[in-house]
């Protein structure tokens, strides 16, 4: 099917005042005889996809009592019998309220969140031995009941060993401190103790799962494993004993293993972040961080886990490529470790997110979609800490972790662009999911080529998407000029657009090409398609680049001449109105950004509205000094090759700024409101009544504390702020753009505002 320019009975916006009007025009010009334009023709060679396959598949109970079956075969998940393209958003129960589960699942499938997925630790629910604790915010039984309520299936993650930046990565110290019992193998005490666990996670889920008609469809074994496949093959045995059977047992992708499970047995899940806060050293986007922003056929993210796992050359397991692309751990944010204050700007999280979509992904699972804050345990805290053995020191309460939900609910601005791009994979992710990508022929294999193209395709060999990335953290990218593509198709060669296009910097985007909208047939677009309400069909406009629509003649009524000039504008009204040649109108809405972020789909799918981001109205708050700070302190440096930085203890905190905060005794708490800190400093931290409940590596993002979450009691109670001075040659890794001015100082401690924040629909 080529791209011939198209005539059509159209309805656009002009630049006359007399607003809309209806015009007969070509919506796509053709270049002008004797033009010549300097054009990239950047390509790719493009064949049709062999047969999906799904007879290897080892698979538990796939069909519910209703009837509805989940299955897979090597391109995607599939509902009955139906290919699907199911978005997955973390949200660790343990880590927030049980009173606050429902408000926050119901943000998540506001986002276009249809999965949710949590981690089992076991030392949140038996960190003293013969001493479980299924309560409260340990409910998992409530907690995912509540998400089946809601209408989202769960995938519960349940170890052993979990990691989640949680003590011993999930293991209770009474589970550590054995003798002669090896640790994530076969040995025969230590599966004894993991039959347990499984039994009493069984016991949770026990009429929740997918054959009872609950929303449990999956499990994943382990984390992040790659030894023997015995060990894991020994712990999907333990979990079909404990009745955990359901549609699809899991495993990370990563580490690549050098001797694969058995084909079919256990479907890996990939992820790939921005930057990582576990990296050893103080460098910007350190080793391989870069190929998360280019489009690659590998899937195994080489820099994740790198503290502990041995390094990840390159590669994936044997046999990775029967499996379809699914995710688990996409970045949808990044914590701050003591040493490297990762502080994502919005955008490398949605431009890794496209090239993983880019690079094939049959599904999207987002690490962490929502934030949460660490419980206080029993004997000890429980975060991840280099006191415990652990590479890392987090801090002890938060867990915000920069995510599309921030830990007290905050909606940070990834979740907006991630919003819009889910809309898309519910209406058209299905055949997406059964495209594979394919790279053009020229692409780059080092992280300082910034002037080749970042693109790909995915495509059925006859329809398809083109995605760019003309983006890199910290790494400013060029404009690409004069680009056109070229894609060599079974059916023959494709170029578009018609006109040479320039790609602005730092942008990032996905076009379609002989897109089906219904009996009609848009040969390309240099607009994004977001979303479809019966036969209307929503674009949003590519910030820089004018948005062109071609289609097939052949699926259009009869064609009339054009007038030479047009333009189309964006707006909430359809710019374009066509009819197909079985005489069905077809309307196109372009939406510029604000507007096409700002879109939401009504539950029933028959309309649309637009939800902007809520206002927020501050108020300031009171503050005492109590305390100024003392010298700030000399920095140890942790054992081993790659010594880091050691956070501060609770003996340190002796030197840090001291101040009282007087909260409005007639604060309205169901308001929901955030005590937002501003800071210059080291390390801060919240006390009430000399009980410690937040704290907060500086990172130059807001320190927010949720405020309902405390009740009454904070407002009568003695609130205190305490910051450590922070100082100039401290050995870690501050973002370029959040490092402070120190001036002539050598190290430095300011408070710069301190607010209540709520936030209204204006």
């Amino acid at each position: 099917m080529g791209f011939a320019a198209s005539i059509l009975k159209i309805t656009l916006k002009t630049k006359s005042l007399c607003g809309q009007i209806a015009i007969l025009a070509w919506l796509c010009l053709p270049l002008l005889p004797g033009v010549t334009l300097r054009a990239e023709l950047v390509s790719a060679r493009i064949s049709a996809p062999p047969p999906a396959q799904s007879d290897y598949f080892k698979l538990g109970t796939t069909r519910s009592p209703s009837g509805h079956e989940i299955g897979i075969n090597s391109q995607s998940l599939l509902f009955d019998d139906r290919p699907v393209f199911p978005v997955m958003g973390e949200f660790h129960y343990t880590r927030v309220p049980e009173s606050e589960w429902r408000a926050e699942l119901l943000k998540m499938k506001a986002g276009g969140v249809d999965i949710v997925s949590t981690y089992v630790f076991w030392i949140h629910h038996e960190e003293i031995e013969g001493q479980w604790d299924w309560t409260g915010r340990r409910n998992l039984r409530r907690f995912v009941q509540t998400c089946g309520g809601l209408g989202l299936k769960v995938v519960v993650r349940c170890g052993p060993w979990c990691h989640g930046e949680v003590r011993n990565g999930g293991f209770p110290d009474w589970v550590m401190a054995l003798k002669d019992c090896k640790l994530r193998s076969t040995n025969p005490r230590f599966l004894a103790l993991v039959k347990t666990l499984y039994e009493a996670i069984g016991n949770q889920l026990q009429g929740e799962l997918w054959k009872d008609g609950g929303p449990v469809i999956a499990i994943q074994l382990d984390n992040e494993y790659g030894g023997s496949p015995a060990y894991l093959m020994a712990l999907k045995k333990l979990a079909l004993q404990a009745g955990l059977d359901v549609p699809l047992y899991l495993k990370t992708g990563w580490p690549a293993m050098k001797t694969p499970v058995p084909l079919g047995e256990l479907i890996p899940l990939f992820g790939a972040y921005p930057d990582g806060f576990w990296t050893r050293n103080i460098k910007p986007m350190d080793g391989n961080a870069w190929e998360n922003y280019a489009f690659k056929i590998t899937r195994t993210d080489t820099g994740v886990g790198n503290d502990t796992l041995k390094p990840i050359l390159s590669g994936d397991t044997s046999g990775t490529e029967k499996y379809p692309y699914l995710t688990c751990e996409i970045g949808g944010g990044m914590p701050a470790s003591y040493h490297r204050r990762i502080n994502y700007d919005p955008r490398d999280v949605e431009a890794v997110v496209l090239t993983q979509l880019g690079s094939g992904a049959s599904s999207l699972g987002y690490y962490m979609y929502h934030g949460g804050q660490n419980p206080m345990g029993k004997r000890s805290p429980l975060q991840e800490s280099s006191a415990t053995g652990y590479p890392n020191d987090l801090p002890v309460f938060s867990y915000d972790f920069n995510a599309p939900i921030g830990e007290f609910g905050q909606i940070h601005p990834q979740y907006y662009w991630l919003r819009r791009l889910h809309l898309f994979l519910h209406d058209f992710g299905a055949s997406l999911a059964q495209m594979p990508a394919t790279l053009p022929d020229i692409r780059p294999t080092r992280k300082d080529d910034l002037s080749t193209l970042r693109w790909s395709v995915r495509s059925d060999g006859q329809t398809g998407y083109v995605f760019v990335n003309n983006y890199q953290r910290l790494q400013p990218m060029p404009d690409k000029r004069d680009v056109q593509f070229k894609m060599d198709l079974p059916g023959g060669s494709v170029v578009f657009p018609a006109r040479p296009i320039t790609i602005p910097a730092n942008d990032f985007f996905f076009w379609p090409f002989n897109l089906h909208l219904d009996d009609a047939v848009l040969a390309y677009a240099t607009a994004q398609p977001v979303c479809r309400v019966g036969n209307t069909w929503f674009f949003a406009e590519t910030p820089g680049i004018q948005a062109e629509f071609s289609f097939d003649p052949k699926t259009l009524a009869a064609p009339t001449p054009m007038p030479a000039d047009f333009w189309v504008k964006s707006g909430r009204q359809p710019a374009i109105t066509l009819e197909s040649r079985s005489g069905d109108e077809i309307h196109i809405v372009l939406l510029d950004t604000k507007d096409s972020l700002a879109l939401v789909k009504a539950a029933d799918g028959q309309s649309v509205s637009y939800e902007m981001p809520q206002a927020e109205s501050v108020a300031p708050v009171g503050t005492h000094l109590l305390q100024s700070a003392g010298p700030a302190r000399e920095i140890p440096l942790s054992h081993g090759t790659f010594g880091i930085a050691l956070a501060p203890s609770d003996s340190d905190f002796t030197n840090a700024a001291v101040w009282r905060i007087q909260l409005p005794a007639d604060l309205d708490l169901q308001s929901d409101p955030l005590l937002r800190i501003r800071y210059i400093g080291d390390v801060a931290r919240l006390a009430l009544n000399g009980k410690l409940i937040e704290d907060n590596f500086y990172t130059g993002r807001d320190f927010d504390l949720g405020l309902k979450r405390y009740g009454k009691s904070i407002l009568k109670g003695d609130l205190r702020l305490e910051i450590l001075p922070l100082r100039r040659n401290a050995p870690i890794y501050i973002e370029p753009r959040n490092r402070p001015d120190f001036g002539s100082q050598t190290s430095l401690v300011k408070l710069l505002s301190i607010q209540i924040v709520t936030m209204h629909q204006d």
